[in-house]
């Protein structure tokens, strides 16, 4: 609505849903690999050096040979490296996809993780890979402050943080102010779903010095569109101005 060329990249991989407001058209899906050891049982001496190596468990040496449990690898290759007999190399599986389209006002990519996988941030760092230059990128980041989160929002010059003013919100946002604090990401607070609740977290902003971007009414309007996969600003036009201070907030967003 401002003019800007924009790239929405959807790297919530394990329930991606952009795609349900903003219809892309999908032009192009490319899979997803990750490497894992593949043991030689005729040149494996059982010497152990792998297994000892790997602080994640997926190498479990013992008297009748290696177990690889590819879960649990995570693609550094350094039981490749310790390997005094040359027994180990690398194979690959596919853990997800990533969608390439378009949407009237710029492109779109999403992450798909593959049902049944553990490991996200490959597709992830797979998706990020698709973050076009001199264009304005957001990028929808799962829930929480695991690796999955580090790896969607690292590096990004700017983060907001949704919450709502429940007990519940401020705990998750204590949780993601002290990461982004600890990337030394500068950050707002967007507040959804106002009114449902109490003043804490605006107590918790306030004490902590952290700007509040926005706040966003709790209205059954939004959460009827919502279920429909009709964007909120469409839903409600009053909301407009409250979207472009946003805009307008995220450029001078200079919390730590």
């Amino acid at each position: 609505r401002l003019g800007h060329r924009v790239q929405l990249l959807d790297a919530d991989v394990e329930e991606p849903n952009c795609h349900l407001f903003c219809r892309p058209t999908i032009e192009h899906t490319a899979p997803v690999f990750v490497h894992y050891p593949a043991v030689d049982a005729k040149a494996c001496r059982l010497c152990g050096a792998c297994s000892r190596l790997c602080q994640f468990g997926a190498l479990l040496s013992s008297k009748n040979g290696v177990l690889v449990l590819p879960e649990l690898c995570h693609s550094c290759g350094g039981c490749i490296l310790v390997c005094p007999d040359d027994a180990i190399r690398e194979v690959s599986r596919e853990v997800g996809w990533v969608d390439d389209g378009v949407v009237p006002s710029g492109t779109f990519a999403q992450g798909r993780l593959k049902v049944g996988e553990a490991r996200a941030v490959p597709v992830i760092a797979a998706l990020r890979r698709r973050a076009e230059p001199d264009t304005t990128v957001v990028l929808d980041a799962p829930p929480g402050t695991s690796c999955t989160v580090i790896e969607a929002i690292r590096g990004a010059d700017r983060v907001c943080l949704v919450t709502e003013p429940t007990p519940f919100g401020l705990h998750d946002l204590e949780l993601a102010v002290g990461l982004a604090r600890t990337l030394g990401l500068p950050f707002g607070v967007i507040i959804n779903r106002i009114g449902i609740g109490d003043d804490r977290v605006h107590r918790y902003c306030e004490r902590e010095n952290v700007r509040i971007l926005a706040e966003i009414p709790n209205d059954p309007r939004l959460a009827r569109a919502g279920a429909r996969g009709v964007l909120a600003i469409d839903a409600m036009p009053e909301l407009e101005a409250t979207f472009m201070q946003i805009a307008d907030a995220i450029e001078g967003c200079v919390a730590r």
